[in-house]
């Protein structure tokens, strides 16, 4: 129980915490059609976060928050720039764009060599669940020791606001979430606003990205934004009914995933063990693939319902 409490309770409650907060908002962008916005909002972000970093040599949520969101703006400045000079399409300009910033963000941290700061290409794009130890958390006394409490990692504190703060976003705007994903134009003729509810949902994927960062990486976290709504989406067409199969598959690609990855190699004879976010998002992925199979939606032919 010490070396569980030690070891993995803090980095298994973070992944449960970035897998569901993930799927939630995952639901509301495979519905929209809009899938890859966590791809490309994870690609974006790591130029800017490293940025920010290495102006003010710390990874605060704020410090973070903002070298992102001015990485954003760059992006914007110039998808649009080569789409006028190039007269290519804005799709094409958005991929030379994303994978060319993506590109700096790896060689700016090859080129600074922040592997001593917590902060290097491996973890950037990976993750470092592994790291997140509670040195403090001997036994369950420490559950009520507020000095021990005191030693947990940042990264719980910040997952857990984050997590927080979408399940009230999506409890308060859930009238206008569902208009706006199904019919833009009658949520525009109620009023509600769909053009301020996009932005709102986007720029809360971009803050879990961003909390998911330090734990999970910038890559991993687009399979936990997609493949458990993904698979919730073929196993029923009411959405509230989705939302509860994806949070239920966010949970147990977290956790059989995180397990599974110490785990797993031992049974196969070897003395190691694999990224536990790499396996957590194998295993989302063989969920979605089970999902695709055996499904009972998988053959819809009628949209959604809403509840």
């Amino acid at each position: 129980m010490n070396e569980f409490m030690m070891f993995s309770l803090v980095p298994l409650t973070i992944a449960i915490i970035i897998s569901m907060t993930c799927a939630l908002l995952g639901n509301f962008l495979v519905l929209r059609r809009q899938s890859l916005i966590g791809d490309a909002i994870s690609h974006v972000a790591l130029p800017g976060i490293v940025v920010s970093f290495l102006i003010t040599g710390t990874l605060a949520s704020l410090a973070m928050m903002l070298g992102a969101g001015v990485a954003a703006l760059v992006t914007v400045a110039l998808i649009e720039l080569i789409r006028r000079l190039g007269r290519v399409e804005g799709t094409a300009a958005m991929g030379v764009v994303f994978t060319s910033l993506f590109a700096v963000g790896v060689l700016l941290l090859e080129w600074h060599g922040a592997a001593g700061v917590h902060l290097d290409v491996e973890h950037a794009l990976y993750g470092n669940l592994e790291s997140l130890i509670w040195f403090e958390g001997v036994g369950l006394g420490a559950l009520f020791d507020p000095v021990a409490l005191a030693d947990l990692p940042p990264q719980l504190g910040r997952a857990a606001w984050v997590g927080l703060v979408v399940v009230i976003f999506v409890v308060i705007m859930r009238r206008p979430l569902v208009l706006a994903s199904f019919d833009p134009d009658f949520a525009a003729s109620m009023r509600t606003r769909p053009a301020l509810v996009d932005l709102m949902l986007v720029t809360l994927v971009a803050v879990a990205a961003i909390a998911a960062f330090e734990a999970v990486g910038s890559i991993i976290v687009i399979a936990m934004f997609i493949c458990p709504a993904a698979a919730a989406r073929l196993m029923t067409n009411r959405l509230g009914v989705q939302i509860v199969w994806s949070q239920v598959f966010a949970l147990l690609a977290a956790v059989g995933g995180y397990l599974l990855a110490g785990e797993a190699p031992r049974w196969l004879g070897f003395d190691t063990s694999l990224s536990a976010a790499g396996m957590i998002a194998s295993l989302a992925g063989l969920i979605l693939l089970a999902a695709c199979l055996f499904g009972p939606c998988r053959a819809r032919t009628g949209a959604a319902h809403q509840d």
